[in-house]
Parts: C-alpha cells; structure tokens; sequence
C-alpha cells in the first residue's frame, strides 16, 4: 500500500468514525429530516463520483483529496446548522449547503 492509498483510506475512516458518532445521538426524525437527507443524499453520491473518477484516473490522490476535504467541511456545516435548529435545516440553510455542494460538483471530473 503506497502514501495516498493509506492517506484515503484514513480519511475515510475518519468520516465514518464522525458519521456514527453523531448518528447515535440523533433521533429518528432528526436523521430523516427532508432538507437533511437531500442534503446528505448528494454528498454520498458527490464522494461517490469522487471515488470513481479516481478509480478511472480522472483526478489525482491530491484532486480527490481536496474535493473530499470540501465534502467533509459541508458535512460538518450541515450538522452544525442542524444542532442548532433541533436537527433540521431551514430552506435557507438548504440552499445554502446546496451552492456549496454545486460548486464542489463542477470541480469533480474536469
């Protein structure tokens, strides 16, 4: 196993580490809010499309990493804007989240 494949694997390790953890501690509607699962629904497909397009080198270790780093930030925004909302989003906050993982997507594959 070379650098990056160990630097992936961490990284991704350490996202599943903070999904569960934070997954434990919510409710059941909590987790199923509609604004949170859109939200959550296409970070998993954008860290999908991530993944293959590195499996198919169309990015480097380095692209993907950075591309997953600003998943893993959006990730975080959304729980934070969550907790403080008694774990849903406002539409605004959806909006907001949804620019962000916009631009993340445009980066992805080109």
């Amino acid at each position: 196993m070379n650098l990056r494949s160990i630097l992936i694997a961490a990284m991704g390790m350490t996202m599943a580490a903070g999904a569960v953890s934070t997954a434990s501690a919510a409710t059941a509607w909590q987790d199923h809010h509609p604004r949170r699962v859109e939200v959550n629904h296409r970070l998993d497909h954008q860290n999908h499309r991530i993944r293959e397009e590195r499996r198919e080198g169309d990015l480097t270790a380095r692209q993907a990493h950075r591309l997953h780093r600003a998943d893993h930030r959006i990730r975080m925004e959304e729980r934070r804007m969550a907790r403080r909302h008694h774990g849903h989003l406002t539409r605004a906050e959806q909006r907001r989240l949804n620019h962000q993982e916009n631009h993340v997507s445009h980066r992805i594959g080109h």
